[in-house]
């Protein structure tokens, strides 16, 4: 399996190298030269397998020839060993069409926790076989940082620092990053955005000196491996629910596009996926562009489901490679155009052809927590102000022809314990793991906005080799 980059300059690579590198050189983000495809036997054979079989026979193809079947078989299995739920990714019906999938379960609440308890056992794989260490610098709107600081803490070859903006996550995400003490972890709570978080981690992959000089690294949903990761579940959630005979529709809240990407993914390798829609909350670029054909950048404005508040979706440059009928060249014109000006539209045509499998939906703080209460009344399930948005987008965009539509559950109602409160009168407990977050000593750096200040940062804190 190679893998190319959307703005078509960098060379293609392997999956060891494309692991380690995150971001390409020539600013875009890799995907895998041709999407290998599941036939509707073998998709049918999933059926019953427990989740780490259907994520070993999901990613085999694309570590083909890099990782053994035997090594990725124990990364797989321990990734997911220490999921507090039998299923690691359970099911539950809300009504005759809609069924929630619970991606919260991991050590860190959050669907994060199935990429990135994954991305550090492949770190720790590839890593020792190349007698390498790397430095990871990550943007996090909320639950990246928590997810993939447990993956990579205490490791001896990987220094990693976890950006979020200041006093714009919930206080259990910052806790959750903050209260962690290895010597190996660095927090930075930086004065800005998520955006801007998010500009400083893709600028310090651009300065190639820098880049090369700390052996640079990605745990953001920039590296492939992140949705490779996350396909899985979409193949387990259909054959639940009756694939390869019967479409599946997704309904997933949406920020930085490589959660519902990953859907996107699984359709292109044989999963019959009928429908993806995607929730947005006040910051509703996503929405506005399916809406119109137009990606128009406003600024991000603080709401009740912080790790959404982003207004530059990264991962969104893997649909437009597509969309662009895999044009690098048009993909680079178009997002540097983006930059300058914040906007760009496609041709109606290649508006239309998103439209076939995508439909979105917003909802604004008022609205989200008249969801959280409805649906706690309805079925006695807690929704998080992101979970709930997915299952109010699908509850209202579902089409006809689809006969099963799962929401994605993407973080535990008591990572936001005030909004849910606030909604149904019920304050979430935390797990037993975490019963005693908010009496751990935090440790955290706040930062000016400035991309020199982070780069010196990260300079003096990381570990020589």
């Amino acid at each position: 399996m190679r893998y190319i980059s959307t703005r078509g300059r960098a060379e293609s690579l392997g999956f060891d190298d494309v692991l380690l590198a995150g971001l390409a050189r020539d600013g875009g983000l890799y995907l895998p030269e041709s999407w290998p495809e599941f036939s509707a036997k073998e998709i049918r054979e999933m059926a019953g397998l427990p989740y780490s079989e259907v994520v070993f026979r999901v990613v085999k193809p694309f570590v083909a020839g890099v990782i053994p079947d035997a090594a990725l078989k124990s990364i797989v299995e321990e990734s997911y060993a220490s999921f507090r739920h039998r299923a690691v990714a359970p099911l539950k019906q809300m009504n005759e069409r809609l069924w929630v999938m619970e991606l919260f379960h991991g050590p860190t609440l959050a669907f994060k926790d199935f990429a990135l308890q994954m991305l550090g056992r492949l770190f720790d794989y590839v890593l020792r076989e190349r007698g390498e260490r790397i430095t990871i610098v990550g943007a996090t709107s909320g639950d990246t940082g928590s997810a993939a600081i447990e993956a990579c803490r205490d490791r001896d070859q990987i220094d990693i620092f976890i950006l979020h903006p200041h006093g714009r996550v919930s206080e259990v995400q910052r806790r959750q990053m903050t209260t962690v003490k290895s010597a190996n972890v660095v927090n930075v709570a930086l004065e800005g955005t998520f955006d801007d978080c998010q500009d400083h981690v893709k600028a310090m992959f651009n300065d190639q000196s820098f880049r090369d000089s700390v052996k640079l690294s990605a745990v953001n949903s920039i590296n492939w491996a992140r949705i490779m990761s996350q396909i899985a579940y979409y193949f387990a959630a259909g054959v639940a629910l009756g694939a390869p005979d019967r479409p599946i529709g997704f309904s997933v809240p949406t920020g930085n596009f490589g959660n519902v990407f990953a859907g996107y993914a699984a359709g292109r390798m044989g999963l019959p996926v009928s429908q993806l829609v995607i929730g947005s909350n006040r910051n509703d670029i996503l929405t506005r562009f399916f809406e119109t054909g137009a990606m128009t950048m406003l600024p991000v404005e603080p709401s009740l489901s912080p790790s959404m508040d982003i207004q530059i979706s990264s991962n969104f440059e893997r649909l437009l490679f597509d969309l662009l009928d895999r044009d690098g060249a048009a993909v680079e014109a178009t997002l540097t155009s983006f930059r300058e000006t914040g906007n760009f539209a496609l041709s109606p045509d290649r508006h239309q052809r998103a439209l076939r499998l995508f439909d979105a939906f917003r909802l604004d703080d008022d609205q989200t927590l008249a969801e959280i209460r409805k649906y706690h009344q309805l079925t006695g399930e807690l929704l998080d102000p992101h979970s709930v948005i997915a299952v109010a987008a699908a509850d209202a965009m579902i089409r006809d022809d689809v006969p099963a539509m799962v929401c994605m559950a993407t973080a535990h109602p008591a990572k936001f314990p005030d909004a849910v409160h606030r909604a149904s009168g019920v304050t979430p407990e935390l797990p037993e793991h975490m019963a005693d977050l908010f009496d751990r000593e935090e440790h955290c750096t706040v930062m000016a906005n400035d991309l020199s200040k982070l780069k010196e940062l990260v300079l003096s804190r990381r570990r020589n080799s």
